[in-house]
């Protein structure tokens, strides 16, 4: 009620009508069985409220068969907007392994950004597990947007037991991201002194993202692998931040050229992550986002939610 009431704009309530028995066997289907064995039947039944509605029939009731998505969109007239153009493969020539769609695409900075204003919190207050290898001093490498971590909680409890999300890197401060992007450009540059400026600039955003559009600087991306209980790193064919370069492509999400214990680990990651809502970036299978700039081009939304922001 405190949102709908402190909302200058216009709110829209919804409340998803599920059944009990539809929840049993939601829950049934989670991967992590601590928590099955935790939180039983039992307890499902005991939180259930049928049609616990918010008082002043705010909220539309949605049936559990019906299209949540197209509830919302027609009644906030979202089903009348022009959607963003659906991402199209283009492959150089001789190069099946190109994603299909780089940082550097102009689709991406097409998008507009609507800051949502949530703040940034410390991973490490979460009990995750954190890598040093990107600390700073001031700890900026663990923070993330509220949102995202809830997501990143979400994405630890669909792990099978005995495995865990590695954190390593969140967000990074718009001046270390110029940094970054630099010093590969000119890497690149020195490697293949006759490639134009636009070509150096697409190449380099295959590993790190241009300044102005960069999800770690929007606090909406996150860097993480796979460790086992002991904390011990999984083996995911390459080392987290290995360049193109350096590993022959096997960075590349969906790379050919993986071990198959490898590949079954970054499928289990891939899988977790996708399912918690975020959006993997396709030449760096430790990269995942939501809700910036690239998720929302890679939905299909008409704005991202976060955009550059500042830590406190």
């Amino acid at each position: 009620m405190s949102l709908v009431r402190d909302h200058r704009g216009v709110s829209n309530c919804y409340y998803l009508d599920v059944p009990l028995e539809t929840t049993f066997v939601r829950h049934a289907s989670k991967a992590d069985a601590a928590y099955l064995a935790q939180v039983t039947d039992n307890h499902l039944a005991s939180w259930q409220r049928e049609l616990d509605l918010l008082p002043g029939s705010l909220e539309t009731v949605i049936p559990a068969d019906n299209t949540l998505q197209d509830t919302i969109a027609r009644e906030t007239d979202l089903a009348s907007a022009s959607p963003v153009p659906p991402p199209q493969c283009k492959p150089s020539q001789g190069d099946s392994m190109d994603p299909l769609v780089l940082m550097s695409d102009p689709r991406v900075a097409a998008i507009p950004v609507r800051e949502c204003g949530e703040p940034l919190v410390d991973v490490r207050d979460h009990s995750f597990r954190v890598d040093p290898r990107k600390q700073d001093p001031l700890g900026a490498f663990a923070h993330v947007r509220e949102g995202v971590l809830a997501r990143l909680e979400h994405a630890r409890s669909l792990l099978p037991a005995g495995t865990d999300l590695l954190f390593i890197e969140g967000y990074r401060p718009l001046a270390l991201q110029q940094r970054y992007f630099t010093e590969y450009r000119d890497e690149l540059a020195a490697a293949h002194p006759d490639w134009a400026a636009e070509q150096l600039h697409q190449a380099a955003s295959r590993y790190v993202s241009p300044p102005e559009i960069a999800p770690h600087s929007a606090g909406a991306a996150v860097d993480v692998t796979l460790a086992d209980q002991d904390g011990h790193e999984l083996d995911l064919g390459t080392r987290v931040n290995a360049s193109p370069e350096e590993s022959d492509r096997a960075c590349f999400t969906h790379a050919p050229n993986l071990s198959d214990r490898a590949r079954r680990h970054r499928t289990l990651l891939l899988n977790a992550m996708e399912n918690a809502g975020f959006t993997n970036y396709a030449t760096e299978f430790w990269h995942f986002s939501v809700a910036d700039r690239y998720d929302a081009l890679m939905r299909q939304e008409p704005h991202a939610r976060y955009g550059p922001i500042e830590l406190p």
